[in-house]
């Protein structure tokens, strides 16, 4: 469990005791132009997952019966491998409160606050979505986001109906539901059944309120920001209507004994809003900012009785979208800059990106552009799923778009729609409408400076890069003008990694280090036969050049003795280490994580590439006896080694079977996908299925 971090900077309400709905009436109206009809259809088996009550009393429409919070499933499983992220369920009797200090509970049927906050009753129930923000939980948890977007053209011309892409319900991954299970959100992939697919949460996202219709509709998919999908059995789509409540539709008077609707979770409310595209500014509207402020208080509610990282994260980053969309800009900044702070105390991958990608929203909306590329260019990572890498490149487009930098926004949208081969309706009408912004622009104004490459976004400088001169029979290194900034008088030269690099000499038989102006760090005559670039601050060195491998910094400091036949360079914090003839790991101070057992480590991932060691969600497949299996960086074993194949998913695991006949594991190494697909690109093709509706709010 991570110890919380508790800034004073956290947005509370401005007096204690007194609910954020009050403070939030007297901020300024968002100058932004309201739907003509901020209504919503009524229920039924055409609602889109964006339709939201406009009042708080029928915040709760799709008439979803409660839900198992993820602290409930967390509680009924054992505290070790994921760690779990609390849901919003934590302190349920106080999810109604949202002034810093809270007033009693409310009962379960009131008016404006029901749609708020989770009263008491309520809390068992939606939660799960809320943590959907770390995807990683098993890929059966596809959670479907609040994504459903209307159809073109049916919106006034002046506000295209579509809903942005909102991450996760409530954007996060929710997650997962799984009754006796771990819902951390890292592998919050709750195990689906062997021979069903199950349509998981993708911890990322919390709203499944009115969400689409799957066709497998009894599976629950939580949304989640991650989109992965949950073996747990959340209906996201319209949970079954009790009696009563099929009695009393939208025109029918209620019987006298019914029971008043229950209130509706904060970050489901979020995610089910219909965001509506500004098609000049490329900028999200709320249909109703009145509750679109109601759902920030109840996010507030919830954050007053949330200590842990992982949900303090998710929260003060869902505020965050909702004080950008409503104006309060230095808002949203605060919270998206501490729900940072928070996601990188987890170290958790996809949850760290979303807090940067949801900074770096409120940043471009500042006009901070710069910090914003940044952010949106390291939340971009091939590890991600392929649905939010989309998410993250369209709003790096409408980043670029601001700037008036045309050419490189199409490039980032032609990116996104090539993630999702066209198939994405939502994604593909919100870029329609940002290419006809593009045009439009481009014809008054031209398509701007031409695309910057990746270290000019980074703001990393671009290092020296070796070249052979034919005459010399020897290296150098130039810029990236072709500049000579190191003469040719090296037999062997690395390229720089971190500023620095390994380079021999023809007279010497050693390595020496240097930086990018050519001077030395470590001379050869250290003794250094054989060398391993730097990485995350260490590079393996050894003395024989034949084995007991050591690591030592830039200033020749052993920080890891000698003692290793094998080494391989860090990675997220870990490397790859042979020892005694079994492969293990170890993390930058030396220590053991995973002995020294395996007969071999390295991990397949799904897009073809293979990583030595750990991917950035600390797992990596490992090899006993012609078997294999995947451990994470704490050494658990999460796949048993008993596959012929196994293969890292973003989101899931693909693993084949001796007959050849592929099928996949969710996040916990529980069954999700039946072997019984020819190829692993079937498998895969199968779990973007169950995540055709995860979708994180950005």
């Amino acid at each position: 469990m991570d110890t919380p971090i508790i800034p004073a900077a956290d947005r509370t309400t401005a007096e204690a005791g007194t609910p954020e709905t009050d403070r939030s009436a007297a901020d300024p109206e968002p100058h932004i132009a309201v739907a003509a009809a901020s209504g919503l259809p009524g229920p039924g088996p055409q609602r889109t997952p964006n339709a939201v009550a406009s009042s708080g009393t029928d915040a709760r429409q799709d008439g979803t019966a409660p839900q198992t919070t993820a602290d409930e499933t967390a509680r009924a499983t054992t505290a070790a491998d994921t760690a779990e992220e609390p849901t919003a369920t934590d302190g349920t009797a106080d999810a109604d409160r949202t002034g810093s200090t809270p007033p009693a509970p409310q009962q379960p049927g009131t008016t404006a606050d029901a749609a708020q906050a989770e009263t008491t009753a309520g809390a068992a129930r939606a939660e799960t979505t809320a943590d959907a923000e770390q995807v990683d939980t098993t890929p059966a948890q596809p959670s479907p986001t609040a994504d459903g977007i209307a159809v073109p053209g049916s919106t006034p011309d002046a506000h295209v109906g579509i809903p942005t892409g909102t991450e996760g319900s409530s954007t996060e991954p929710a997650e997962h539901q799984h009754a006796g299970t771990d819902h951390g959100d890292t592998a919050d992939d709750g195990p689906g059944h062997a021979g069903t697919s199950h349509n998981d949460t993708l911890d990322d996202a919390p709203g499944h309120a009115d969400h689409n219709r799957h066709a497998h509709q009894g599976q629950a998919q939580a949304d989640t920001d991650d989109g992965v999908p949950n073996a747990a059995g959340a209906d996201d789509t319209q949970e079954p209507r009790t009696p009563e409540e099929a009695g009393t539709d939208d025109d029918a008077e209620p019987a006298a004994d019914a029971a008043p609707p229950p209130p509706v979770d904060p970050e489901r409310a979020l995610a089910a809003v219909g965001w509506e595209l500004d098609p000049r500014t490329l900028r999200e509207q709320a249909p109703d900012p009145a509750q679109l402020r109601v759902i920030r208080d109840g996010l507030t509610g919830k954050l007053d009785t949330t200590l842990d990282n992982r949900s303090r994260a998710r929260l003060l980053s869902l505020r965050a979208v909702a004080s950008r969309i409503l104006g309060d800009l230095d808002d949203a900044l605060g919270d998206a800059r501490l729900a940072v702070t928070y996601a990188e105390a987890t170290g958790e991958f996809r949850r760290t990106a979303l807090a940067r990608a949801r900074l770096a929203e409120a940043l471009r909306w500042r006009g901070d552009h710069a910090e914003a590329d940044r952010l949106f260019a390291e939340a971009n990572s091939p590890e991600l799923p392929d649905r939010l890498r989309a998410l993250l490149h369209e709003h790096a487009g409408r980043c670029c778009y601001d700037q008036g930098r045309l050419t490189e926004a199409c490039l980032h949208f032609e990116r996104a729609l090539d993630l999702r081969h066209g198939e994405d309706a939502q994604l593909n009408a919100r870029v329609e409408v940002a290419l006809d912004a593009v045009a439009e622009r481009a014809a008054a104004d031209g398509f701007g400076p031409p695309p910057r490459r990746p270290e000019e976004v980074l703001g990393t400088p671009r290092p020296p890069v070796a070249t052979f001169d034919e005459e010399q029979q020897l290296w150098g290194y130039a810029d990236a003008d072709g500049e000579m900034v190191i003469a040719h008088r090296y037999a062997e030269a690395q390229p720089f990694h971190e500023g620095l690099a390994w380079v021999r000499r023809p007279e010497a038989s050693r390595w020496a280090l240097i930086d990018t102006s050519g001077a030395a760090l470590i001379e050869a005559n250290n003794g250094y036969r054989s060398v391993v670039p730097f990485s995350e601050g260490l590079s393996w060195v050894s003395m024989d050049g034949k084995g007991r491998w050591m690591a030592v910094d830039r200033m020749n400091i052993v920080k890891i003795p000698p003692g290793y036949e094998e080494a391989r360079p860090f990675r997220n914090g870990l490397a790859a280490v042979r020892q005694n003839g079994g492969w293990g790991a170890v993390d930058l101070t030396g220590e053991v994580v995973v002995p020294t057992r395996y007969h071999r480590l390295g991990t397949p991932l799904a897009d073809g590439r293979e990583v030595d060691g750990f991917t950035a969600d600390g797992l990596a497949v490992v090899e006993l006896a012609g078997r294999r299996g995947v451990v994470d960086r704490a050494g658990r074993v999460v796949v048993t080694p008993a596959y012929p194949t196994v293969v890292v998913h973003p989101v899931a695991f693909l693993v084949a079977t001796e007959s050849g006949r592929w099928g996949g594991l969710d996040r916990r190494g529980e069954p999700l996908i039946d072997p019984v697909h020819p190829g692993r690109a079937a498998v895969v093709a199968e779990i973007d299925r169950l995540l055709a509706d995860a979708s994180p709010v950005l």
